[in-house]
């Protein structure tokens, strides 16, 4: 069966949808396993939606010191988080999107939403904003590299940087099974755990400035514009554990478009039991881990950094 072009792209738009609506249960559940883990009962998974039901509908306290830049940062980070899920073929194999740009304009709107987000932290005047703003530019600086080293791997390993070919070839090859591959599964983890601000790197459930990293930058934040920037961060984990299980995990996947509604169904049905498996791994491990201290940050992303250069030098042997 073949799927029409106007098919492709409903279906296409509804991965989306489906993307930015889905974030915020991925959230409620490893908010819930690490509950059930602390021998806690914990809130329901739906609360993160509750939760911006709550922040929608309050008003907003903006800084007296803050400019235009503070206000358009939530509305940026979300257009941005947004349109990079549109790119990426998360419960399908397939994104029409992905004609008009690959992983690297995916990396680029990721890099616009955190670039917003770091000049929000400093333009409302906060000391804590300026300590998370600092923070995170220094783990940007490291992150970077292993992503690069990363895409170069598994391009040079599945052919091209746009996405669909790149998850159609994983699924059709079972090259994920290679040790480049292997070693570039380590390094994307890392750093997915780094993107998201999952501990042993950051803690979403702390305030403490000794500790906060991405929190720091969204204390000045309330109202819709918290909403926003809260929905756009579990977007972008949705969407960064999308790509890790397709990618290096494509079992389960449609190797093309045109394998049916049926075994694109399927397909999505496994990504997304692949993806809650992945979310309840996290979150059990968090509550196994400690949260490192900032400078000993640098070591775990130098690994992620080693790994990549680990996996090129297996890709050429």
């Amino acid at each position: 069966m073949t799927l029409g072009l106007a098919l492709e792209a409903l279906l296409g738009v509804l991965q989306g949808a489906a993307v930015f609506a889905l974030a915020p249960l991925f959230t409620g559940v490893m908010r819930k396993v690490k509950a059930r883990t602390q021998k806690r009962v914990g809130a329901s998974v739906l609360q993160p939606y509750y939760d911006l039901l709550k922040l929608v509908k309050k008003d907003e306290v903006v800084s007296e010191n803050a400019s235009w830049v503070f206000r358009a940062a939530p509305w940026v980070v979300c257009v941005s988080t947004l349109t990079a899920a549109l790119f990426v073929p998360v419960f399908l194999p397939f994104s029409p999107l992905s004609v008009a740009g690959d992983v690297l304009v995916v990396l680029g709107l990721f890099a616009l939403a955190r670039f917003f987000t770091m000049l929000a932290g400093i333009d409302a005047g906060s000391p804590f904003g300026g300590i998370g703003t600092s923070r995170e530019m220094m783990f940007s600086s490291l992150v970077e590299p292993g992503i690069f080293l990363t895409v170069f791997v598994v391009s040079l390993t599945l052919g091209g940087t746009n996405l669909t070919s790149l998850i159609e070839a994983s699924a059709r090859s079972g090259a994920a099974l290679v040790p480049s591959m292997i070693f570039g599964l380590i390094a994307f983890l890392l750093i997915v755990m780094a993107e998201t601000g999952r501990i042993p790197f950051d803690n979403p459930a702390t305030h403490l400035e000794l500790t906060m990293v991405h929190e720091a930058m969204l204390l000045e934040f309330s109202g819709r514009s918290l909403a926003l920037m809260e929905w756009a961060q579990s977007t972008k984990q949705l969407v960064l554990f999308g790509l890790l299980v397709n990618i290096f995990v494509p079992l389960g996947m449609p190797d093309s478009p045109d394998a049916g509604l049926l075994a694109l169904g399927a397909g999505a049905v496994a990504v997304l039991l692949k993806v809650g498996a992945l979310a309840a791994g996290v979150a059990f491990i968090e509550t196994r881990v400690a949260k490192w201290r900032v400078f000993r940050l640098i070591d775990l992303l130098s690994l992620a950094v080693a790994s990549g250069m680990v996996a090129m030098v297996f890709h050429y042997l």
